[in-house]
C-alpha cells in the first residue's frame, strides 16, 4: 500500500505508483498560511550533541514539507550550505553557531521550528530556545549516544518542563546501535522512553523503518525519499514488532492510568487508545516516545514529523506565566497564568528571546504568549515602560524575512527597531504591569585578553563588542584596571574564537587575544624603618622634606589592602602636608619595584619628619614619602602573593582520579569532595595562574561531562619558581638590552 505523504489523504486509497513519483519528485510549493487555532500549531526546538544531525534533520524537514525546494549539505560544499546554517562562518565550520527560526506546514499544521547549535560554547542559544518553546526534537547519534551536550539539553528541558520526543539518528553509519542509546537514554538520563518504531537493519542495510504503533513496515522510496510506502512488517521482524508492541505498552500503562487499568485488566488497546495514551503520558514529561531514522540518507523524517504533530503540545497545553511588577522580590510577587487566545479579548503579552543586528537594525525574536499584535500598534516594555511602535512585523525563515500584519497567541515573529534587552517583556497597555519568567544565562567559565590589531579599527572594535555582548549574554568585554588590558569572557575557547572572526570578517577588525595577565600583588614580609629625606637646591626656592617612620605587612586576611597611619606629634611635619605625603604613598604602590605589579598588604605609619620654612611644599613630602618607600624596598624583604581560586568540579564518579590528579598537576589544595548518584563534586583552592586552559583539559578528560566554576577566595604568597620568573620578566622590560647582552655571554 502507497500512501500521500503531503496533504490529508487517507492512507486506505491507492494511489498509482508513476502519478506518486511524478507529482512528488519534489515536493509541492510551500503555501504559508496562518492558522488561527490553536491546536494546529507546534513550537518546536532540535537539540543534541554536537555533530548528531539537527541542522541535516532540520533541512529534510523543511524540504518535505515544501518549504525549500532543493537539500543542501551541512559544511557547504556545494557552496551553498544548509538553509538554517546562514552564517558564512557556520557554513566553513560545519556547526551551528546562532540558533535560526523557521515555520513550514505539516499537514494542515503550523511547525514553528528552532534549530539550535550543539557545541557547548553556545550553550545559552539552546537555553533561550527552549525556554519559549512548547515542546522539543531530541537528536541522538546512533554510535555516539547520549553524550555531553545531550546531558546539558536534557538540564535545560527539564529546567523549563519541556515535553520532547528522541530520534535516534545516523542508522546508516558503521557501528550503529540503537538499543544502546535507548538504554542510555533510560539510565543516563532516566527517561521512561520506548521505542514507536525500529529499524530495518543498520548501517548499509538500512531499508526502513517499522511502525511499532500501527505494526506496518514504511519504506522510503524516490530520489530522496519523498514518497512513503506502507507495506506488512517482513517475517523476520513480526517477532520483534509484537515483542516492541507489548513493552511500548507496558512502559506507557506505567504511567497513564486509563491504558494501565486497560493493562491490568488484559484488555487490547485499540491503536487509537495506545496514541491518546503516548499523547497524555509525553505531554506530561513521564514519557519519551523514540523514532528511529537516518537524516541523511532521507529515512524516517516524515514519520517524525507525524509524532511531533501527534505527540508534542499545542500552545494552549502549555502553563506559561508572568509575575506582576512591583517593588517586592521576584518569588513573592503574585503569578498570572497566560491566556492562550488567538483573538483581542486579552491584552497581547510577548518576550523577547533573543536579538540580531540586522540591516535595518535591531532584531528582536518574540514568542507571542497573549492576544494578537498588528503592525503599527504600539507596544511597552515592562521593564523600561518605554513605547515603541511596531512599524514592521516579520516572521522568520533562517536569514530570510516575510511580512505579516498580524500575530497571535502561539506565534514567534520578530520585530524592527525596538531598543530592548533579551528577557524582556512586551505588553500593549501600559497599565499591565506584568513581565514573562526570565531566561536562566550561564556564568562565563574561560576570559581571555583581546585587543585590535590595528589602533585605527578601535570605532569598528567598540561597535562590534557592543552588538556582540548585547546580543549573547554570555559573552563579556571588560576592561582590567589592574592590568591596563581588556578581557572578554566567555563559554569556551571557540565561543572567544568564533566572536574574534566575526570582529574580522563583519567589521574589518582583526584583533590579538591572548593568555590575560594575572593580577599579582607585590607585599612586605616584615616590617622596615624608614628615615628619607628628599632634598633639592638649585637656587631659589628649592624642595626639601624628610618622613620617618615604620613600613609594615597587614594580616594575611587583609593582605589585599594599604594603610596609612598618621602618627607623629607636634610640628615637624606641618598638617597641611600630610595629604601630601599620603598621596606619594598610594602613588608609590601602583606599581611595585619586583614585578612592577600593585603593591599590597602593608601599612604606612608615619612617626616624624622634618621640614623647612622656605624651602618645604607639597611635591616635596610627595617625594619624600615615594623616596622612602623605594628605600623600604631597597632594605626590607619582599615577596609576591598570587590570587587563589575556589574552585568546585561535578563530574561523573568514574573521571574522579583523573579529576584529581589534573587538580594536583596545577598546585591545587583539595578541600572537601562530595558524591551522589554516580557523580562526584570536589572543592579545591588553585592558583589563577595556573587555571588558563583547565575548561579545555576537564572536558577533554571527562568526555565533555565534567563541569567546573570558579571564584576568588584570597591573595596567598606564590611559588618561589613563579616569583623569579615574574621578576625576569620584568627585568626584561625594563633593561632588555642589558639581558639579552648577559644572554649572549
Amino acid at each position: 500500500m502507497i500512501y500521500k505523504v503531503l496533504g490529508r489523504i487517507p492512507t486506505a486509497r491507492i494511489f498509482n505508483f508513476a502519478y506518486l513519483k511524478r507529482t512528488y519528485a519534489a515536493p509541492a510549493k510551500f503555501t504559508p498560511g496562518i492558522h488561527h487555532e490553536l491546536d494546529k500549531i507546534r513550537n518546536i526546538g532540535i537539540s543534541a550533541h554536537i555533530d548528531s544531525g539537527k541542522t541535516t534533520l532540520t533541512e529534510r524537514v523543511l524540504f518535505y514539507t515544501g518549504r525549500i525546494t532543493q537539500m543542501h549539505e551541512v559544511r557547504g560544499k556545494d557552496e551553498v550550505g544548509a538553509t538554517m546554517d546562514s552564517m558564512e562562518l557556520e557554513r566553513q565550520r560545519g556547526i551551528t553557531i546562532q540558533s535560526a527560526a523557521t515555520y513550514t506546514v505539516w499537514k494542515d499544521y503550523n511547525v514553528n521550528i528552532i534549530d539550535t547549535p550543539g557545541h557547548v560554547d553556545f550553550t545559552v542559544e539552546v537555553e533561550r530556545a527552549l525556554r519559549v518553546l512548547d515542546g522539543a526534537v531530541l537528536v541522538l547519534c546512533s554510535v555516539g549516544g547520549v553524550q555531553s551536550q545531550t546531558m546539558t539539553v536534557n538540564r535545560q528541558m527539564k529546567r523549563y518542563n519541556v515535553p520532547c520526543v528522541a530520534f535516534i539518528n545516523k542508522l546508516d553509519r558503521l557501528g550503529a546501535n540503537p538499543n544502546r542509546v535507548l538504554n542510555q537514554l533510560r539510565s543516563k538520563l532516566g527517561h521512561n522512553a520506548a521505542y514507536l518504531q525500529i529499524p530495518m537493519g543498520l548501517e548499509s542495510e538500512l531499508s526502513g523503518v517499522i511502525d511499532v504503533v500501527n505494526k506496518k513496515a514504511m519504506y522510503f522510496d524516490g530520489k530522496f525519499g519523498e514518497t512513503v510506502r506502507v507495506a506488512d512488517v517482513p517475517e523476520e521482524y513480526v517477532e520483534e514488532t509484537e515483542s516492541r508492541h507489548e513493552e511500548l505498552i507496558e512502559y506507557v500503562s506505567n504511567v497513564d492510568e486509563t491504558l494501565g487499568e486497560m493493562f491490568l485488566n488484559e484488555k487490547t488497546p485499540t491503536v487509537e487508545d495506545l496514541k491518546a495514551a503516548i499523547r497524555r503520558a509525553t505531554l506530561k514529561r513521564e514519557f519519551t516516545p523514540v523514532l528511529v531514522g537516518s537524516a541523511l540518507k532521507n529515512k524516517g523524517v516524515q514519520p517524525l514529523l507525524d509524532a511531533v504533530v501527534s505527540y508534542l503540545p499545542t500552545p494552549a497545553e502549555v502553563d506559561n506565566f508572568a509575575y506582576v511588577e512591583n517593588e517586592e522580590p521576584v518569588e513573592n510577587r503574585k503569578r498570572i497564568r497566560m491566556a492562550p487566545d488567538r483573538s483581542a479579548k486579552h491584552p497581547f503579552c510577548g518576550l523577547a528571546f533573543k536579538l540580531e543586528a540586522g540591516r535595518f537594525g535591531q532584531l528582536t525574536y518574540v514568542r507571542v504568549y497573549q492576544g494578537m499584535l498588528r503592525k503599527g500598534e504600539t507596544i511597552f516594555n515592562t521593564r523600561t515602560n518605554k513605547k515603541v511602535k511596531t512599524s514592521r512585523l516579520v516572521r522568520l525563515h533562517a536569514n530570510q524575512m516575510e511580512d505579516v500584519t498580524e500575530v497571535y497567541a502561539g506565534d514567534i515573529c520578530a520585530l524592527f527597531g525596538v531598543d530592548c534587552a533579551s528577557g524582556d517583556s512586551f505588553v500593549t497597555s501600559r497599565d499591565l504591569r506584568i513581565s514573562m519568567e526570565s531566561i536562566y544565562v550561564p556564568d562565563p567559565v574561560i576570559s581571555m585578553s583581546i585587543k585590535p590589531k590595528d589602533p585605527n579599527h578601535l570605532d569598528n572594535f567598540s561597535k562590534a563588542v557592543q552588538r556582540f555582548t548585547k546580543e549573547d549574554p554570555t559573552y563579556h568585554i571588560e576592561y582590567d584596571e589592574d592590568n591596563k588590558e581588556t578581557i572578554a569572557s566567555g563559554m569556551g575557547e571557540l565561543h572567544l574564537e568564533i566572536y574574534a572572526q566575526r570582529m574580522e570578517r563583519e567589521y574589518g577588525c582583526p584583533v590579538v587575544m591572548g593568555k590575560p595577565k594575572v593580577s599579582f600583588r607585590e607585599s612586605l614580609c616584615g616590617p622596615c624603618e624608614f628615615d628619607f629625606l628628599h632634598k633639592k637646591q638649585s637656587g631659589g626656592s628649592g624642595q626639601y622634606g624628610r618622613v620617618i617612620g615604620i613600613l609594615e605587612p597587614l594580616p594575611p586576611e587583609e593582605n589585599t589592602k594599604i594603610e596609612f597611619v598618621n602618627e607623629t606629634k607636634g610640628t615637624n611635619v606641618p598638617s597641611q602636608f600630610i595629604p601630601a605625603i599620603k598621596k606619594g604613598f598610594l602613588a608609590s604602590c601602583e606599581k611595585g619595584q619586583l614585578s612592577g605589579h600593585k603593591v599590597a598588604g602593608i601599612r604606612f605609619r608615619l612617626q616624624d619628619g622634618d621640614s623647612h620654612m622656605v624651602d618645604s611644599n607639597e611635591i616635596s613630602f610627595i617625594l619624600a614619602a615615594q623616596g622612602a618607600v623605594k628605600q623600604a624596598f631597597d632594605e626590607g624583604s619582599w615577596n609576591i602573593l598570587e590570587p587563589i581560586m575556589s574552585v568546585e568540579v561535578v563530574a561523573p564518579s568514574e573521571f574522579q582520579g583523573i579529576v584529581m590528579g589534573q587538580l594536583n598537576k596545577r598546585n591545587g589544595i583539595v578541600t572537601g569532595t562530595d558524591e551522589n548518584d554516580g557523580w562526584f563534586v570536589v572543592t579545591s583552592e588553585v592558583p589563577l595562574n595556573e587555571m588558563f586552559g583547565y575548561s579545555s583539559e576537564l572536558r577533554s578528560a571527562t568526555q565533555g561531562k565534567g563541569e567546573f566554576a570558579m571564584e576568588y577566595s584570597r591573595y596567598s604568597p606564590a611559588p618561589p619558581g613563579t616569583q623569579n620568573e615574574l621578576i625576569q620578566m620584568y627585568e626584561q622590560t625594563l633593561h632588555p638590552n642589558a639581558l639579552a647582552k648577559k644572554n649572549k655571554n
